[in-house]
């Protein structure tokens, strides 16, 4: 992760690239049936639509693209016609549930690949490159993750959602927020991109939306009756459960950057 930021805006993009898409191929993995060769194209199909907004994106950034107007009408002429041919296959697809199909692919491609997509809108600012905020914003999500277990596995004797996530409690969830915010006051001190307070401010974001993210995953994972995303990294599961929070962090924290800016 470190080497991928730290190296340049291409293997930033390839960095996320390759997460983007580990984590679309798992999702699609847990949604969609894998027994055909036509599962399988609709699995390719589904990644395929969901690194879309990540490759238009990448193309703005890397300056491939330098004029918005045409970066609005490139995405116009892709997006719409690429999304459309999802409805094309699953008519000649012979499935028993097309539209269901379909729903998932456009699920994967808002849950997933926009998310994604939006990490350049927080890295690039013109040609400025800002990979350090998006570093920060990913170890405050780890943070705010460890901060949760230690206090949770510590103190934790209220349950926060038991329906979904029966060990996560209100105790570690705010041990959790807690070890975020001090952590993001210390990371002002080396990240000077931003001020205190906005460091402060995200820290906050990452506490509220980054257990969000957990428990949307959990719930997606209940909801088809598996229990890790994948097994690539082991004691963790998949890509898409170590990046669940982070994942649902980004469109908040964009919006509260590009908001600044």
């Amino acid at each position: 992760m470190i080497s991928g930021m730290y190296t340049g805006p291409y293997t930033f993009n390839v960095l996320f690239l390759v997460i983007a898409g580990g984590c679309l191929y798992e999702f699609f993995g847990m949604t969609l049936d894998r027994h055909t060769r036509r599962d399988r194209v609709r699995k390719a199909f589904g990644v395929a639509v969901g690194l879309l907004p990540f490759f238009l994106v990448s193309s703005l950034s890397l300056g491939y693209v330098s004029d918005p107007a045409t970066f609005i009408q490139l995405s116009s002429l892709l997006f719409a016609p690429f999304i459309f041919t999802v409805f094309i296959y699953e008519l000649y697809s012979n499935s028993q549930e097309p539209f269901v199909n379909i729903a998932y692919i456009i699920l994967g491609l808002f849950y997933i690949g926009i998310p994604f997509a939006l990490v350049d809108f927080i890295a690039f600012d013109g040609r400025t490159f800002y990979y350090r905020i998006v570093f920060g914003l990913l170890l405050l999500t780890w943070v705010n993750d460890t901060g949760a277990y230690l206090a949770g596995s510590k103190f934790g004797r209220t349950p926060l959602f038991p329906r979904i996530s029966p060990n996560k409690t209100w105790e570690g969830t705010i041990g959790g927020a807690l070890t975020c915010v001090l952590f993001g006051y210390f990371l002002h001190l080396v990240f000077d991109e931003i001020n205190l307070i906005q460091w402060l401010v995200l820290a906050i974001i990452v506490a509220v939306f980054g257990g969000l993210g957990d428990l949307v995953e959990s719930m997606l994972k209940r909801s088809v009756g598996v229990k890790d995303s994948g097994n690539l990294l082991p004691g963790h599961g998949g890509l898409l459960d170590r990046f669940d929070a982070f994942i649902f962090v980004i469109p908040f924290a964009a919006a509260y950057i590009l908001y600044l800016r």
